[in-house]
């Protein structure tokens, strides 16, 4: 008897482990799909399936897709919203905390199910992300409920579709299109607050036994006028941390300009008197350009010809004498330096700039 149960245990057994199957395509020639964005440095991905409209125009919404919860006579849910796709649970994942809708919800992944009406629409987020549609949704799971409108589309998609439109730098619409209608939902983020959170954890790796991210973290705080205090910290410590700390360029012109917005001017000038001689060239050029995105075309002029000094007689110190001078509306000397660029240039994408540049000079117009 024991020798019996013992081979029909084996059977059971082989036969689980056969069960599986092989890797085929999705049921009823659905496709599988993902898609997903980025919000700064939040990403956003979704994994679902797509069905086709297959010639059942007018048929989907209501019929095929009931409205709102209805019990599908299988599994333990009776009040089951749309699994939002085919077959599979229809997945979204957020790589950091964001706003749905205006609403919070934490980074992670979530099923992703959809409660359809006539006039409007009920996003739902829930905990179960595992299951086979929506037989077994279980609305305790839920984490994250929001109404939305959907839209009424003139041209039939014949393939659901998940895509990301209307971007922004902190936010996104996620867009469900499917036969003639669209079901949108808006993702945002707090993007200063998500990114100065990472800045300041990954300072606290081995990242930040390097002087230049501390630079960089410096450089978005004054790119978006935010965190000034604690940038002007990082700058310090980029120029004098022990084993990380370097006086270059680069590091004392971040503090300068963290002084700068901070009204503390004289400062800030001081630093960048110490600054320029130890710029190489592009770095000097750069920030000639830079001092010209900011309207300070005299100073601009000053660090263009610093570095025309250091640089004499090559494409780019001639390119910023031009701009340089252009800034400061001298036309004459700037369409000098541009003819005097043009043989110089490195490629013809540079030669046709600059022959637009001497065209704009010849008519007194700026160049910058």
């Amino acid at each position: 008897m024991k020798k019996l149960s013992l081979v029909l245990l084996l059977a059971i057994s082989v036969t689980l482990s056969f069960a599986q199957g092989l890797t085929m395509p999705a049921d009823g020639g659905n496709k599988k799909a993902v898609v997903g964005e980025s919000i700064g440095i939040t990403d956003i991905t979704i994994h679902y399936n797509r069905p086709g409209v297959k010639g059942r125009e007018g048929r989907i919404w209501g019929d095929l897709v009931p409205y709102g919860f209805t019990d599908q006579q299988f599994g333990t849910s009776k009040l089951a919203p749309w699994r939002a796709g085919a077959n599979e649970n229809t997945t979204i994942t957020f790589g950091t905390d964001v706003l749905v809708e205006g609403k919070p919800i934490v980074a992670g992944t979530y099923g992703l199910f959809i409660a359809v009406s006539e006039n409007d629409a009920t996003i739902i987020f829930s905990k179960n992300f595992t299951s086979w549609g929506s037989f077994f949704y279980d609305e305790k799971e839920d984490v994250l409920r929001v109404n939305v409108k959907p839209k009424k589309l003139n041209a039939s998609v014949e393939w659901l579709t998940y895509s990301f439109v209307q971007q922004k730098e902190n936010g996104v619409v996620v867009s469900m299109q499917w036969e003639k209608l669209e079901i949108p939902f808006t993702v945002s983020v707090d993007y200063i607050k998500t990114q100065l959170e990472s800045i300041r954890k990954e300072l606290r790796t081995d990242i930040g036994f390097r002087w230049d991210a501390w630079v960089e973290a410096v450089n978005f705080c004054l790119v978006h006028n935010v965190n000034l205090e604690e940038a002007l910290h990082w700058s310090d410590y980029a120029i004098n941390a022990v084993f990380v700390g370097q006086r270059n360029f680069r590091t004392l012109n971040a503090k300068a300009g963290v002084l700068r917005k901070l009204n503390r001017t004289a400062e800030s000038e001081a630093l960048m008197k110490e600054a320029m001689p130890l710029a190489n060239m592009q770095e000097l050029h750069n920030y000639g350009k830079q001092l010209i995105r900011e309207k300070r075309a005299a100073e601009a002029l000053i660090a263009f010809k610093l570095n025309a000094q250091k640089n004499p007689g090559v494409f780019t110190t001639n390119m910023g004498l031009a701009r340089g001078y252009s800034a400061t509306g001298d036309y004459k000397n700037a369409l000098k330096y541009a003819k005097l660029a043009l043989p110089q240039a490195p490629d013809k994408q540079n030669v046709d700039a600059i022959n637009n540049y001497i065209i704009m000079l010849g008519e007194g117009k700026d160049i910058n």
